[in-house]
């Protein structure tokens, strides 16, 4: 029988598509990957797949036109839903739910046979959850979508002022008393640091220049209203301290309502160019806009199971270290099938038991004694390796080619190399005398336990993220897990090579879906499209 046609959405390396590919049950069409970095290792690694960019100018009828019917649609959009806003950065209202709403733009206007979606775990929590824009209404209603109405905090009892309310109902209000990004960012960077002196230091330092150019601009603003007032406040305050009139301790007073304003400001824009619904704004403990949400995982189910996609949808958490993978990964993978031709559809279960999981050993201790590379230069051409005897299955399977690439790595510096030394396996940060944790984070008891983590040979790994900026420790070895050692983690095997420098190679190891797991999925999903397409 002919394979099914693919598509891959939100593509990344491809570790996704490489599961698919594996089982030999399917052809990828197209791949879509914003990123250049990644699209470059996607075409290294399918060479035979055509590759687009911006998923949100897809052409599916051109497809069609150009490749036939599309069988399965695959992918994992990005979705932060607003449990996950990040006040650092002042975004609310994140750009990646257009992206959920562009994968299901495909399954709708391809119609596949099948998909697959997958996703960070916490997607099925309510918490995860979408606010209504204008363009939702009529959707949200004809498919039964639950609501509930959701506070969003614009400013806190603080900070609050009179006339605010009417400034956020007002679009071009906003607009006026909007900074640029660029002049909120220099503020905030200092602000950032208001708890940690000797880095706030450091910082005013490095961006004095921009920030006295800032300046100018905010001196000049006439006195006329409260959030003149405060911004100029707050740039006087910048340059008093430049001046050595002020000390940098008492920076942040002056500061902090300015970054509180914008803030609010900025949700309020957001608001405005998502056309967010606001049913009343609420002035009880500071402002907030009262608007009306629902849960993504809702949003997905009531649209793909509605009478014109009459999908049938099954969908869990998985675990990747149950289907063989070296790591207890978890994601939240969707899946779904048209009703025409099945009736139900489920995920695989997992092959290993939790005492049967493979190890970080299993993974990586066959290439522990070839020495990593610290240049791209350097790994160019690779490192020339000999076969090994007697390997366990998933070396076995892994160790696929005589060069290895992407065994690089980022030089140890004085201070790294000292708590290297003193981690053992299975510890991190937290395990650190005191003395050896200085001058590293804002905040160190707040350093997250996946910080500098030395692996437990005898343990599948915690979630591979981007371990250069979690500084990973190698189980044996005084050193960083390098880009190849967590592509094994991943179950990417070795003559799958990664594109891009050594910071964008590590992202992307961490960004993708195990290939192992992705196999699993891919084989259970044909079986299902093979027993029941036969019957018809």
């Amino acid at each position: 029988m002919s394979k099914y046609s693919v598509i891959d959405l939100f593509a990344g390396a491809g570790g996704l598509s490489l599961g698919f590919m594996q089982t030999q049950k399917y052809d990828i069409k197209v791949a879509f990957e914003n990123s250049p970095y990644m699209q470059n290792t996607y075409r290294r690694n399918h060479p035979n797949v055509e590759v687009q960019g911006d998923v949100c100018t897809a052409d599916y009828a051109d497809i069609v036109r150009k490749h036939g019917t599309i069988d399965v649609v695959i992918g994992g959009p990005p979705c932060q839903g607003f449990s996950n806003a990040n006040r650092q950065k002042n975004h609310v209202i994140s750009q990646n739910n257009m992206l959920v709403k562009q994968y299901l733009r495909a399954i709708i206007e391809l119609q596949p046979k099948a998909f697959v979606m997958e996703n960070v775990s916490m997607l099925r929590s309510d918490v995860h959850r979408f606010y209504m824009e204008k363009a939702d209404v009529e959707t949200v209603k004809r498919c039964n979508i639950p609501v509930k109405d959701t506070l969003l905090q614009l400013i806190d009892n603080n900070f609050l002022f009179d006339g605010a309310q009417e400034i956020v109902k007002s679009e071009s209000k906003v607009k006026e008393f909007l900074w640029p990004e660029d002049d909120y960012f220099e503020l905030n960077v200092i602000y950032k640091y208001s708890r940690n002196i000797s880095k706030m230091v450091k910082a005013l330092e490095k961006h004095k220049k921009k920030l006295l150019e800032i300046a100018k601009k905010y001196l000049s603003l006439e006195e006329t209203n409260y959030i003149f007032i405060e911004s100029k406040k707050a740039f006087k305050a910048l340059i008093e301290y430049y001046e050595n009139k002020r000390s940098a301790e008492s920076i942040s007073d002056e500061i902090e309502k300015s970054i509180m304003i914008q803030r609010m400001l900025s949700k309020a824009n957001e608001i405005f160019a998502n056309q967010i619904l606001v049913d009343e704004y609420v002035q009880e403990n500071g402002l907030s806009a009262k608007i009306r949400s629902f849960a993504v995982y809702d949003y997905i189910c009531g649209i793909l199971k509605a009478p014109e996609n009459n999908y049938v949808i099954s969908s869990n958490v998985l675990c990747a270290a149950d289907y063989g993978a070296p790591q207890k990964r978890m994601r939240f993978v969707i899946i779904g099938i048209k009703n025409s031709i099945a009736t139900k559809i489920a995920l695989p279960k997992g092959s290993f038991d939790s005492d049967e999981y493979r190890t970080v050993r299993d993974a990586i201790s066959d290439i522990e004694d070839i020495d990593p590379v610290y240049s791209l230069e350097d790994d160019k051409d690779g490192i020339d390796i000999s076969p090994k005897e007697n390997l366990g299955p998933l070396a076995t399977s892994l160790r696929n080619s005589n060069v290895l690439h992407n065994h690089i790595i980022t030089k140890t510096t004085d201070i790294a190399m000292e708590r290297f030394k003193a981690i053992k396996q299975g510890q991190n940060f937290h395990s650190l005398a005191e003395k050896l944790k200085t001058n590293t984070y804002t905040d160190a008891t707040r350093t997250q336990n996946t910080i500098y983590l030395r692996l437990n040979y005898d343990e599948p790994s915690g979630t591979v993220v981007n371990v250069r900026k979690s500084m990973w420790i190698h189980p044996t070895q005084n050193r960083a897990i390098s880009v190849r050692e967590a592509a094994r983690l991943q179950t990417f095997p070795d003559n799958f090579v990664f594109c891009g420098t050594k910071d964008k190679q590590y992202q992307q190891v961490g960004n993708a879906v195990p290939p192992i797991m992705a196999k699993a999925i891919a084989k259970k999903l044909a079986q299902t499209l093979t027993k029941n397409l036969t019957k018809q």
